[in-house]
Protein backbone atom coordinates (compact mmCIF):
# COMPACT_ATOMS: atom_id res chain seq x y z
CA UNK A 1 0.00 0.00 0.00
CA UNK A 2 1.48 3.55 0.59
CA UNK A 3 3.03 4.86 3.03
CA UNK A 4 0.16 6.98 5.12
CA UNK A 5 -2.64 5.47 7.62
CA UNK A 6 -5.42 6.05 6.21
CA UNK A 7 -5.51 8.69 3.33
CA UNK A 8 -8.84 10.99 2.94
CA UNK A 9 -10.36 11.19 -0.40
CA UNK A 10 -13.15 13.84 -1.18
CA UNK A 11 -15.20 12.18 -4.75
CA UNK A 12 -16.94 14.90 -6.16
CA UNK A 13 -19.55 14.17 -8.78
CA UNK A 14 -23.03 14.56 -9.96
CA UNK A 15 -23.77 10.72 -10.73
CA UNK A 16 -25.22 9.43 -7.65
CA UNK A 17 -24.45 6.00 -8.74
CA UNK A 18 -20.67 6.96 -9.95
CA UNK A 19 -19.98 8.43 -6.39
CA UNK A 20 -21.51 5.18 -4.86
CA UNK A 21 -19.00 2.73 -6.43
CA UNK A 22 -16.36 4.99 -5.97
CA UNK A 23 -17.18 5.23 -1.94
CA UNK A 24 -17.19 1.59 -1.60
CA UNK A 25 -14.40 0.76 -4.19
CA UNK A 26 -11.77 3.21 -1.60
CA UNK A 27 -13.40 1.76 1.42
CA UNK A 28 -13.07 -1.23 0.21
CA UNK A 29 -8.76 0.18 0.06
CA UNK A 30 -8.64 1.35 3.78
CA UNK A 31 -9.38 4.90 2.76
CA UNK A 32 -11.10 7.07 4.36
CA UNK A 33 -14.17 8.71 1.94
CA UNK A 34 -16.25 11.73 1.47
CA UNK A 35 -18.51 12.79 -1.40
CA UNK A 36 -20.42 15.57 -2.58
CA UNK A 37 -22.88 16.09 -5.94
CA UNK A 38 -22.13 19.95 -6.32
CA UNK A 39 -19.48 22.13 -5.96
CA UNK A 40 -21.10 24.00 -2.95
CA UNK A 41 -21.31 20.45 -0.58
CA UNK A 42 -17.56 20.21 -1.76
CA UNK A 43 -16.47 23.70 -0.47
CA UNK A 44 -18.46 22.88 2.85
CA UNK A 45 -16.18 19.52 3.30
CA UNK A 46 -13.15 21.06 1.95
CA UNK A 47 -13.67 24.05 4.41
CA UNK A 48 -13.87 21.09 7.60
CA UNK A 49 -11.70 19.12 6.04
CA UNK A 50 -8.13 18.25 5.00
CA UNK A 51 -8.16 15.86 1.85
CA UNK A 52 -5.12 14.34 0.62
CA UNK A 53 -6.91 13.55 -3.24
CA UNK A 54 -10.28 14.71 -4.54
CA UNK A 55 -11.65 13.38 -7.43
CA UNK A 56 -13.63 16.10 -9.53
CA UNK A 57 -15.79 15.69 -12.11
CA UNK A 58 -14.93 18.28 -15.18
CA UNK A 59 -19.03 18.91 -15.49
CA UNK A 60 -21.08 19.63 -12.33
CA UNK A 61 -25.34 20.98 -11.83
CA UNK A 62 -24.80 24.49 -12.22
CA UNK A 63 -21.38 24.61 -12.39
CA UNK A 64 -17.66 23.84 -13.76
CA UNK A 65 -15.47 21.05 -12.45
CA UNK A 66 -12.74 23.45 -13.75
CA UNK A 67 -13.76 26.26 -11.77
CA UNK A 68 -14.00 24.09 -8.54
CA UNK A 69 -10.36 22.87 -9.13
CA UNK A 70 -9.05 26.47 -9.56
CA UNK A 71 -10.62 26.83 -5.88
CA UNK A 72 -9.16 23.99 -4.54
CA UNK A 73 -5.41 25.20 -6.28
CA UNK A 74 -6.31 28.31 -4.36
CA UNK A 75 -7.81 27.69 -0.45
CA UNK A 76 -5.98 23.68 -0.57
CA UNK A 77 -3.10 23.12 -2.24
CA UNK A 78 -1.86 20.31 -0.81
CA UNK A 79 -5.13 18.64 -1.92
CA UNK A 80 -4.22 16.30 -5.36
CA UNK A 81 -6.81 16.58 -7.67
CA UNK A 82 -7.82 14.06 -10.29
CA UNK A 83 -10.09 15.45 -13.14
CA UNK A 84 -12.73 12.96 -14.09
CA UNK A 85 -14.47 13.38 -17.60
CA UNK A 86 -17.14 11.67 -19.77
CA UNK A 87 -16.02 13.42 -22.74
CA UNK A 88 -12.80 13.76 -22.82
CA UNK A 89 -10.83 15.72 -25.31
CA UNK A 90 -7.22 17.21 -25.67
CA UNK A 91 -8.21 21.02 -24.71
CA UNK A 92 -9.69 20.18 -21.63
CA UNK A 93 -6.91 17.50 -20.14
CA UNK A 94 -4.44 20.44 -21.22
CA UNK A 95 -6.40 22.64 -19.20
CA UNK A 96 -6.94 21.42 -16.14
CA UNK A 97 -3.20 20.42 -15.91
CA UNK A 98 -2.19 23.43 -16.26
CA UNK A 99 -4.29 24.68 -13.44
CA UNK A 100 -2.76 21.79 -11.49
CA UNK A 101 -4.69 18.51 -11.97
CA UNK A 102 -2.30 15.74 -11.40
CA UNK A 103 -4.26 13.66 -13.69
CA UNK A 104 -6.87 13.26 -15.70
CA UNK A 105 -9.32 10.10 -16.70
CA UNK A 106 -12.27 9.53 -18.55
CA UNK A 107 -15.37 7.65 -17.97
CA UNK A 108 -15.66 4.61 -17.57
CA UNK A 109 -13.36 4.34 -15.21
CA UNK A 110 -12.15 0.86 -14.52
CA UNK A 111 -11.04 -0.45 -11.30
CA UNK A 112 -7.28 -1.13 -12.28
CA UNK A 113 -6.58 2.75 -13.67
CA UNK A 114 -8.51 3.54 -10.10
CA UNK A 115 -6.49 1.98 -8.00
CA UNK A 116 -3.42 2.82 -10.02
CA UNK A 117 -3.68 6.88 -10.39
CA UNK A 118 -4.98 7.03 -7.16
CA UNK A 119 -1.26 5.99 -5.50
CA UNK A 120 0.59 7.41 -7.71
CA UNK A 121 -1.36 10.44 -6.56
CA UNK A 122 -1.58 9.95 -2.74
CA UNK A 123 2.55 9.23 -3.16
CA UNK A 124 3.00 12.60 -4.92
CA UNK A 125 1.13 13.84 -2.22
CA UNK A 126 3.40 12.19 0.85
CA UNK A 127 6.16 13.17 -1.53
CA UNK A 128 4.76 16.89 -1.92
CA UNK A 129 4.15 16.92 1.90
CA UNK A 130 7.22 15.99 3.15
CA UNK A 131 9.12 18.96 1.02
CA UNK A 132 6.53 21.20 2.49
CA UNK A 133 7.80 19.91 6.04
CA UNK A 134 11.38 20.31 4.97
CA UNK A 135 10.84 23.87 3.74
CA UNK A 136 8.83 24.96 6.90
CA UNK A 137 11.25 23.35 9.13
CA UNK A 138 14.57 25.52 7.14
CA UNK A 139 12.26 28.21 6.76
CA UNK A 140 11.65 28.69 10.79
CA UNK A 141 15.44 27.39 11.54
CA UNK A 142 16.48 30.24 9.22
CA UNK A 143 13.80 32.64 10.96
CA UNK A 144 14.87 31.30 14.60
CA UNK A 145 18.92 31.93 13.80
CA UNK A 146 20.50 34.90 14.76
CA UNK A 147 23.23 34.05 12.16
CA UNK A 148 23.06 34.92 8.91
CA UNK A 149 22.66 31.70 6.54
CA UNK A 150 23.12 32.14 2.74
CA UNK A 151 22.77 29.45 0.42
CA UNK A 152 24.17 29.58 -3.03
CA UNK A 153 23.88 26.87 -6.26
CA UNK A 154 27.02 25.26 -7.59
CA UNK A 155 27.38 28.27 -10.14
CA UNK A 156 27.52 30.81 -7.15
CA UNK A 157 23.81 31.77 -7.72
CA UNK A 158 22.22 33.13 -4.51
CA UNK A 159 19.06 30.69 -3.80
CA UNK A 160 18.37 31.45 -0.07
CA UNK A 161 18.83 33.95 2.61
CA UNK A 162 17.48 34.44 5.92
CA UNK A 163 16.49 37.57 7.22
CA UNK A 164 19.59 38.08 9.24
CA UNK A 165 21.88 38.16 6.15
CA UNK A 166 19.15 40.49 4.80
CA UNK A 167 20.43 43.02 8.03
CA UNK A 168 24.02 42.09 7.58
CA UNK A 169 25.14 42.09 4.21
CA UNK A 170 21.98 43.94 2.67
CA UNK A 171 20.76 40.63 0.40
CA UNK A 172 17.51 41.00 -1.02
CA UNK A 173 14.76 39.05 -2.93
CA UNK A 174 15.91 40.44 -6.41
CA UNK A 175 18.77 39.27 -5.74
CA UNK A 176 17.74 35.37 -5.93
CA UNK A 177 19.43 34.32 -8.94
CA UNK A 178 21.83 36.32 -9.10
CA UNK A 179 26.00 35.47 -9.07
CA UNK A 180 26.50 36.57 -5.45
CA UNK A 181 30.12 37.97 -6.88
CA UNK A 182 27.91 40.35 -9.03
CA UNK A 183 26.52 42.24 -6.16
CA UNK A 184 27.87 45.24 -4.89
CA UNK A 185 27.46 46.17 -1.78
CA UNK A 186 30.61 48.07 -0.86
CA UNK A 187 32.32 46.22 1.24
CA UNK A 188 35.65 44.91 0.22
CA UNK A 189 33.93 41.59 -0.70
CA UNK A 190 36.05 39.22 1.06
CA UNK A 191 33.28 36.66 2.02
CA UNK A 192 32.44 36.36 -1.37
CA UNK A 193 36.16 35.36 -2.25
CA UNK A 194 36.09 32.72 0.46
CA UNK A 195 32.71 31.26 -0.85
CA UNK A 196 34.06 31.03 -4.65
CA UNK A 197 37.27 29.42 -3.29
CA UNK A 198 35.13 27.16 -1.40
CA UNK A 199 32.77 25.89 -4.21
CA UNK A 200 36.15 25.27 -6.28
CA UNK A 201 37.61 23.55 -3.69
CA UNK A 202 35.08 21.68 -2.51
CA UNK A 203 36.71 22.55 1.11
CA UNK A 204 35.05 24.45 4.03
CA UNK A 205 36.45 27.90 4.26
CA UNK A 206 36.89 29.93 7.31
CA UNK A 207 37.59 33.22 8.70
CA UNK A 208 37.86 34.29 12.37
CA UNK A 209 37.77 37.48 13.44
CA UNK A 210 37.69 39.59 10.54
CA UNK A 211 36.99 42.96 9.94
CA UNK A 212 33.72 44.03 7.54
CA UNK A 213 33.53 47.31 6.53
CA UNK A 214 29.35 48.42 5.93
CA UNK A 215 28.50 50.92 3.34
CA UNK A 216 27.67 53.19 5.82
CA UNK A 217 31.45 53.39 6.73
CA UNK A 218 30.92 51.43 9.94
CA UNK A 219 33.29 48.37 10.72
CA UNK A 220 32.11 44.98 12.45
CA UNK A 221 34.15 41.64 13.76
CA UNK A 222 32.31 38.49 11.90
CA UNK A 223 33.25 35.17 11.96
CA UNK A 224 32.55 33.25 8.24
CA UNK A 225 31.95 30.03 7.41
CA UNK A 226 31.30 28.59 4.26
CA UNK A 227 30.77 24.32 3.81
CA UNK A 228 30.16 22.83 0.35
CA UNK A 229 27.01 20.56 -0.25
CA UNK A 230 28.10 17.37 -2.07
CA UNK A 231 25.91 14.92 -4.01
CA UNK A 232 27.21 11.41 -3.42
CA UNK A 233 29.51 11.40 -6.29
CA UNK A 234 31.50 14.04 -4.47
CA UNK A 235 30.36 16.69 -7.06
CA UNK A 236 29.57 20.17 -5.17
CA UNK A 237 25.88 21.08 -5.55
CA UNK A 238 25.83 24.10 -3.56
CA UNK A 239 27.84 25.76 -0.24
CA UNK A 240 25.66 27.14 2.74
CA UNK A 241 27.47 30.52 4.52
CA UNK A 242 27.05 31.66 8.05
CA UNK A 243 28.30 34.62 8.96
CA UNK A 244 28.23 35.73 12.99
CA UNK A 245 28.70 38.89 14.03
CA UNK A 246 31.12 38.80 16.81
CA UNK A 247 31.47 42.67 17.60
CA UNK A 248 29.95 43.17 20.76
CA UNK A 249 32.27 39.68 22.44
CA UNK A 250 35.12 41.61 20.82
CA UNK A 251 34.09 45.08 22.12
CA UNK A 252 33.88 43.36 25.55
CA UNK A 253 36.98 40.96 25.19
CA UNK A 254 39.04 44.41 24.48
CA UNK A 255 37.31 45.74 27.49
CA UNK A 256 38.33 43.18 29.55
CA UNK A 257 41.77 42.89 28.28
CA UNK A 258 40.65 38.89 27.80
CA UNK A 259 41.92 37.69 24.71
CA UNK A 260 44.45 35.18 25.50
CA UNK A 261 45.63 35.08 21.42
CA UNK A 262 45.87 37.29 18.64
CA UNK A 263 47.18 35.78 14.85
CA UNK A 264 49.35 33.56 16.32
CA UNK A 265 50.95 35.68 19.35
CA UNK A 266 49.92 33.86 22.86
CA UNK A 267 49.81 36.37 25.78
CA UNK A 268 46.60 37.68 28.31
CA UNK A 269 48.72 40.01 29.97
CA UNK A 270 48.17 44.23 29.53
CA UNK A 271 51.12 44.71 27.79
CA UNK A 272 50.04 41.91 25.12
CA UNK A 273 46.60 43.24 25.25
CA UNK A 274 48.64 46.63 23.88
CA UNK A 275 50.00 45.08 21.43
CA UNK A 276 47.27 43.55 19.82
CA UNK A 277 45.34 46.57 19.73
CA UNK A 278 48.71 48.71 18.27
CA UNK A 279 48.82 45.65 15.44
CA UNK A 280 45.08 46.13 14.70
CA UNK A 281 45.28 49.82 14.41
CA UNK A 282 48.37 49.53 12.28
CA UNK A 283 46.93 46.84 9.93
CA UNK A 284 45.78 49.08 6.91
CA UNK A 285 48.07 51.97 7.52
CA UNK A 286 50.90 51.78 5.10
CA UNK A 287 53.66 52.80 7.01
CA UNK A 288 57.36 51.67 7.90
CA UNK A 289 57.03 49.93 11.36
CA UNK A 290 60.21 48.62 13.80
CA UNK A 291 59.47 45.82 15.83
CA UNK A 292 61.95 46.01 18.85
CA UNK A 293 62.31 42.88 20.77
CA UNK A 294 64.79 40.07 22.46
CA UNK A 295 65.63 37.24 21.00
CA UNK A 296 62.35 35.09 21.00
CA UNK A 297 59.87 37.12 21.91
CA UNK A 298 57.93 36.80 18.93
CA UNK A 299 58.83 39.45 16.42
CA UNK A 300 58.36 37.66 13.40
CA UNK A 301 54.61 36.32 14.77
CA UNK A 302 54.07 40.17 15.16
CA UNK A 303 54.92 40.58 11.68
CA UNK A 304 53.14 38.07 10.13
CA UNK A 305 50.22 39.31 12.42
CA UNK A 306 50.73 42.87 10.76
CA UNK A 307 50.77 41.16 7.48
CA UNK A 308 47.13 39.12 7.65
CA UNK A 309 45.41 41.77 9.94
CA UNK A 310 45.73 44.35 7.22
CA UNK A 311 44.44 45.45 3.28
CA UNK A 312 47.86 43.73 2.39
CA UNK A 313 46.69 39.90 3.52
CA UNK A 314 45.74 38.89 0.48
CA UNK A 315 49.36 39.72 -0.69
CA UNK A 316 52.56 38.07 -0.39
CA UNK A 317 54.49 37.78 3.33
CA UNK A 318 57.87 38.10 2.12
CA UNK A 319 60.91 37.36 5.18
CA UNK A 320 64.60 37.88 5.24
CA UNK A 321 67.10 38.01 8.08
CA UNK A 322 69.88 40.34 6.95
CA UNK A 323 72.37 39.24 9.49
CA UNK A 324 72.54 35.95 7.82
CA UNK A 325 73.54 36.85 4.97
CA UNK A 326 77.02 38.87 3.40
CA UNK A 327 76.45 42.25 1.77
CA UNK A 328 76.84 41.35 -1.71
CA UNK A 329 73.96 38.56 -0.92
CA UNK A 330 72.13 40.61 0.72
CA UNK A 331 71.68 43.23 -1.97
CA UNK A 332 70.94 40.54 -4.81
CA UNK A 333 68.22 39.11 -2.23
CA UNK A 334 67.05 41.87 -1.79
CA UNK A 335 66.89 43.66 -4.95
CA UNK A 336 67.78 41.24 -7.41
CA UNK A 337 70.56 40.99 -10.17
CA UNK A 338 70.87 40.40 -13.72
CA UNK A 339 72.60 37.80 -15.42
CA UNK A 340 76.65 38.71 -15.77
CA UNK A 341 76.52 41.21 -13.37
CA UNK A 342 79.15 39.56 -10.84
CA UNK A 343 80.68 36.10 -11.16
CA UNK A 344 78.41 33.29 -10.41
CA UNK A 345 75.57 35.37 -11.63
CA UNK A 346 74.37 33.27 -14.92
CA UNK A 347 70.72 33.86 -14.80
CA UNK A 348 68.34 37.51 -14.01
CA UNK A 349 67.03 36.86 -10.36
CA UNK A 350 64.22 38.88 -8.72
CA UNK A 351 65.16 40.25 -5.49
CA UNK A 352 62.44 40.10 -2.47
CA UNK A 353 61.48 43.45 -2.53
CA UNK A 354 59.79 42.60 -6.33
CA UNK A 355 58.74 38.90 -4.77
CA UNK A 356 56.73 41.36 -1.91
CA UNK A 357 54.79 43.62 -4.61
CA UNK A 358 51.37 44.09 -3.50
CA UNK A 359 52.51 42.98 0.37
CA UNK A 360 54.88 42.89 2.92
CA UNK A 361 58.71 42.49 2.86
CA UNK A 362 59.77 41.31 6.86
CA UNK A 363 63.51 42.69 7.40
CA UNK A 364 64.89 40.93 10.37
CA UNK A 365 67.79 41.45 12.20
CA UNK A 366 68.10 45.05 10.56
CA UNK A 367 70.38 46.48 12.67
CA UNK A 368 73.00 43.75 11.18
CA UNK A 369 72.95 45.39 7.81
CA UNK A 370 76.52 47.20 6.69
CA UNK A 371 76.06 51.51 6.08
CA UNK A 372 76.89 51.08 2.20
CA UNK A 373 72.86 48.56 3.04
CA UNK A 374 71.94 50.73 5.05
CA UNK A 375 71.95 54.43 1.96
CA UNK A 376 70.80 51.83 -0.64
CA UNK A 377 68.14 50.50 1.70
CA UNK A 378 66.98 54.54 2.58
CA UNK A 379 66.61 55.23 -1.05
CA UNK A 380 64.08 52.32 -1.90
CA UNK A 381 62.03 53.18 1.09
CA UNK A 382 61.91 56.23 0.21
CA UNK A 383 60.95 55.81 -3.15
CA UNK A 384 59.21 53.11 -3.85
CA UNK A 385 61.97 52.36 -6.40
CA UNK A 386 64.55 49.84 -7.07
CA UNK A 387 67.17 48.47 -9.13
CA UNK A 388 68.61 45.31 -9.87
CA UNK A 389 72.42 44.71 -9.53
CA UNK A 390 73.85 45.31 -12.43
CA UNK A 391 70.81 46.76 -14.25
CA UNK A 392 70.25 50.89 -14.12
CA UNK A 393 66.33 50.65 -14.95
CA UNK A 394 64.16 51.61 -12.47
CA UNK A 395 61.43 49.09 -10.92
CA UNK A 396 58.83 50.56 -9.00
CA UNK A 397 57.52 48.08 -6.49
CA UNK A 398 54.12 48.43 -4.04
CA UNK A 399 55.47 47.57 -0.36
CA UNK A 400 54.96 47.67 2.95
CA UNK A 401 58.35 47.49 4.90
CA UNK A 402 58.57 45.74 8.88
CA UNK A 403 62.01 45.56 10.04
CA UNK A 404 62.81 43.77 13.38
CA UNK A 405 65.78 43.75 15.31
CA UNK A 406 67.16 42.69 19.04
CA UNK A 407 69.48 45.92 19.26
CA UNK A 408 68.71 50.02 20.64
CA UNK A 409 68.70 51.69 17.02
CA UNK A 410 69.22 54.58 18.79
CA UNK A 411 72.43 53.64 21.00
CA UNK A 412 73.78 52.57 17.23
CA UNK A 413 73.60 55.90 15.81
CA UNK A 414 74.68 57.56 18.46
CA UNK A 415 78.16 55.69 18.18
CA UNK A 416 77.69 56.46 14.13
CA UNK A 417 77.13 52.62 12.98
CA UNK A 418 73.63 52.95 11.88
CA UNK A 419 72.43 55.81 9.81
CA UNK A 420 70.12 58.53 11.87
CA UNK A 421 68.02 59.31 8.21
CA UNK A 422 67.52 55.39 8.10
CA UNK A 423 66.62 55.11 11.87
CA UNK A 424 63.67 57.54 11.49
CA UNK A 425 62.69 56.25 8.46
CA UNK A 426 61.99 52.87 9.98
CA UNK A 427 60.73 54.34 13.20
CA UNK A 428 58.36 55.79 12.16
CA UNK A 429 56.17 53.20 14.39
CA UNK A 430 57.59 51.38 16.78
CA UNK A 431 56.45 48.01 18.45
CA UNK A 432 57.90 46.73 21.71
CA UNK A 433 57.42 43.10 22.66
CA UNK A 434 58.23 42.28 25.92
CA UNK A 435 60.66 39.55 27.42
CA UNK A 436 59.03 36.89 28.90
CA UNK A 437 60.38 37.42 32.60
CA UNK A 438 58.02 41.14 32.25
CA UNK A 439 54.59 39.20 31.49
CA UNK A 440 55.52 35.81 33.51
CA UNK A 441 52.10 36.04 33.93
CA UNK A 442 51.30 34.33 30.96
CA UNK A 443 53.99 31.27 31.35
CA UNK A 444 50.95 28.60 32.42
CA UNK A 445 49.03 29.77 28.95
CA UNK A 446 51.94 29.46 27.01
CA UNK A 447 52.90 26.20 28.36
CA UNK A 448 49.62 24.85 27.88
CA UNK A 449 49.38 25.95 24.02
CA UNK A 450 53.31 24.21 23.17
CA UNK A 451 51.89 21.35 25.19
CA UNK A 452 48.85 21.46 22.80
CA UNK A 453 50.88 21.84 19.54
CA UNK A 454 53.62 19.07 20.30
CA UNK A 455 50.85 16.70 21.33
CA UNK A 456 49.33 16.93 17.91
CA UNK A 457 52.62 16.96 16.40
CA UNK A 458 53.94 13.86 18.15
CA UNK A 459 50.90 12.20 18.56
CA UNK A 460 50.53 11.81 22.33
CA UNK A 461 48.42 12.59 24.97
CA UNK A 462 50.41 14.30 27.68
CA UNK A 463 48.12 16.14 30.02
CA UNK A 464 49.95 18.44 32.58
CA UNK A 465 53.38 19.47 34.07
CA UNK A 466 54.13 18.53 37.23
CA UNK A 467 54.40 21.49 40.04
CA UNK A 468 58.40 21.04 40.51
CA UNK A 469 58.41 21.51 36.98
CA UNK A 470 55.53 24.79 37.04
CA UNK A 471 58.10 26.00 39.86
CA UNK A 472 61.02 25.58 38.00
CA UNK A 473 59.56 27.12 35.21
CA UNK A 474 58.24 30.34 37.28
CA UNK A 475 61.68 30.41 38.86
CA UNK A 476 63.82 30.20 35.33
CA UNK A 477 64.91 33.84 33.74
CA UNK A 478 64.33 32.57 30.44
CA UNK A 479 67.10 34.55 28.67
CA UNK A 480 65.71 32.77 25.18
CA UNK A 481 62.11 34.45 25.73
CA UNK A 482 59.55 32.52 24.42
CA UNK A 483 61.33 30.50 21.82
CA UNK A 484 63.69 29.06 24.85
CA UNK A 485 60.10 27.76 26.69
CA UNK A 486 59.22 26.17 23.73
CA UNK A 487 62.20 24.33 22.66
CA UNK A 488 61.83 23.16 26.59
CA UNK A 489 58.28 21.46 25.86
CA UNK A 490 59.24 20.37 22.44
CA UNK A 491 62.38 18.37 24.58
CA UNK A 492 60.17 17.24 27.35
CA UNK A 493 57.33 15.87 25.03
CA UNK A 494 59.39 14.02 22.68
CA UNK A 495 61.46 12.46 26.09
CA UNK A 496 57.89 12.25 28.40
CA UNK A 497 56.51 8.26 28.77
CA UNK A 498 53.66 9.20 30.95
CA UNK A 499 50.61 11.70 30.64
CA UNK A 500 52.84 14.35 33.26
CA UNK A 501 56.08 16.14 31.86
CA UNK A 502 58.35 15.87 35.22
CA UNK A 503 61.72 17.02 35.42
CA UNK A 504 63.25 14.41 34.32
CA UNK A 505 62.20 15.30 30.85
CA UNK A 506 63.23 18.72 30.81
CA UNK A 507 66.54 20.06 29.24
CA UNK A 508 69.73 18.89 31.34
CA UNK A 509 70.87 22.65 31.06
CA UNK A 510 67.76 24.37 32.19
CA UNK A 511 67.14 21.83 35.38
CA UNK A 512 71.24 22.52 35.59
CA UNK A 513 71.30 26.44 35.84
CA UNK A 514 67.79 26.40 38.72
CA UNK A 515 68.34 24.67 42.20
CA UNK A 516 66.47 21.52 42.49
CA UNK A 517 63.15 21.16 45.02
CA UNK A 518 64.48 20.81 48.07
CA UNK A 519 67.81 22.66 48.33
CA UNK A 520 68.16 26.16 50.50
CA UNK A 521 68.04 28.32 47.64
CA UNK A 522 64.75 26.61 45.81
CA UNK A 523 62.78 27.47 49.16
CA UNK A 524 63.51 31.17 50.08
CA UNK A 525 62.00 32.76 53.35
CA UNK A 526 58.57 35.00 52.10
CA UNK A 527 59.38 38.27 51.75
CA UNK A 528 62.61 37.68 49.93
CA UNK A 529 62.88 38.39 46.32
CA UNK A 530 62.64 35.87 43.93
CA UNK A 531 63.58 36.87 40.50
CA UNK A 532 62.86 40.24 42.11
CA UNK A 533 59.52 39.38 43.35
CA UNK A 534 58.35 39.34 47.19
CA UNK A 535 55.59 37.40 48.32
CA UNK A 536 52.87 40.29 48.43
CA UNK A 537 53.55 41.05 44.43
CA UNK A 538 53.35 36.80 43.45
CA UNK A 539 50.14 37.37 45.12
CA UNK A 540 48.84 40.11 43.36
CA UNK A 541 50.23 38.79 40.84
CA UNK A 542 48.16 35.66 40.87
CA UNK A 543 45.14 37.33 41.84
CA UNK A 544 45.41 35.39 45.31
CA UNK A 545 45.79 32.53 44.58
CA UNK A 546 48.47 30.60 46.76
CA UNK A 547 49.21 27.62 44.46
CA UNK A 548 50.29 29.82 41.86
CA UNK A 549 52.23 32.26 43.75
CA UNK A 550 54.00 29.68 45.51
CA UNK A 551 54.87 28.12 42.10
CA UNK A 552 56.18 31.61 40.92
CA UNK A 553 58.05 31.77 43.96
CA UNK A 554 59.20 28.12 43.72
CA UNK A 555 58.13 27.62 47.27
CA UNK A 556 55.63 25.39 48.70
CA UNK A 557 51.98 26.46 49.65
CA UNK A 558 52.60 25.38 53.17
CA UNK A 559 55.61 27.78 53.50
CA UNK A 560 52.91 30.28 51.74
CA UNK A 561 50.49 29.81 54.64
CA UNK A 562 53.09 29.84 57.50
CA UNK A 563 54.63 33.34 56.50
CA UNK A 564 50.63 34.66 55.86
CA UNK A 565 49.76 33.60 59.59
CA UNK A 566 52.96 35.47 61.40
Amino acid sequence: MIDKILPRILIVDDDEGLRFTLSHLFLAEGFNVDSAATSNEALELLHNNDYDLAFVDIILQGSSGIDLLRTIRECARNTQVIMITGWPDVESAAEVVRLGACDYISKPIRHETLVSVTRHALKSKQLSDERESYRANLDAIFRSVSDAIIMVDSDGRLVHFNAAAAGVCGYRSEHIGTSITSIDFGCRGVCREALTEALHSATTQDLRRFECRRPDGSIRVMNFTTTPVTEGDGNVKGAVVVIRDETRLDVLERTLHQRSSFYGIIGRNASMQNLYSLIEALGDVQTTVLINGESGTGKELVAAALHNCGCRKSGPLVKINCSALSENLLESELFGHVRGAFTGAIANKIGRFQKADGGTLFLDEIGDISPAMQMRLLRVLQELVIERVGDSTPIKVDVRVVAATNQDLSEKVRQGTFRQDLYYRLNVVRLMLPALRDRIDDLQLLADHFLRKFNAKFVRSIRTFSDDVMALFYRHAWPGNVRELEHAIEHACILCRSDVITMADLPLDLTACNPQPGSPSAHPAAGERTQGLTLEEALAMTEGNKSKAARLLGISRRTIYRHLSD
